[in-house]
């Protein structure tokens, strides 16, 4: 069963504690990551993925999907949390204090580790919509985008007529693109379907 991270949040505000672990278990490696690449400190980032889980669940309506994705959310979430974390233990925050300073429009641009922890959400799902393709269909891709063989040189290299290669990729890409959209528009598969 696919489901949005706007539903498994809805879910979440009613209290399902199935959407929780759902949730937690898509986003907690990526919010650590994202914590830890600010603070380097393992037990802090640890706090802090606690602390962002728990506003999760105790905060209704806190998310707003009109507003943008609920990992941008999250990871918004994180970083108030590592900043109030490193003011609690006393360490010096004078970036996190300039980064408060900026203008309005630079406050809604992603930083540069947002951005990085975003393209690596965005290579997690392209690699796993890549696993979802038949042997097949994966080596048309990997032979096509990144060997960068022409569609000739494909049907030479397998021996295969170069309809066969062409139809072969086309849906390849198909397929491709459904599960990216899938995955980007927020869906997730459940494990027990």
């Amino acid at each position: 069963m696919v489901q949005t991270d706007e539903k498994l949040y809805e879910m979440v505000e009613l209290r399902d504690k199935e959407a929780f672990k759902t949730l937690y278990r898509k986003y907690e490696k990526l919010l650590f990551s994202y914590a830890y690449k600010m603070t380097s400190d393992t037990s802090i980032s640890e706090e802090v993925v606690q602390d962002v889980f728990m506003k999760v669940w105790q905060k209704k309506g806190a998310f707003k999907p009109d507003k943008g994705r609920l990992s941008t959310w999250l990871i918004t979430l994180t970083r108030n949390s590592v900043v109030d974390q490193l003011r609690k233990k006393k360490v010096d925050f004078s970036e996190y204090e300039e980064r408060d300073s900026m203008t309005e429009s630079d406050k809604n641009a992603e930083s540069p580790t947002e951005s990085k922890v975003i393209q690596n959400e965005d290579s997690h799902i392209i690699s796993t919509a890549l696993k979802n393709l038949s042997t097949e269909q994966q080596q048309m891709i990997e032979l096509f985008y990144f060997r960068a063989l022409t569609q000739s040189q494909i049907s030479n290299e397998l021996n295969l007529p170069l309809g066969t290669v062409k139809s072969r990729l086309r849906l390849a890409l198909k397929h491709l693109k459904k599960h990216i959209k899938t995955n980007q528009e927020g869906g997730i598969q459940n494990d027990n379907a």
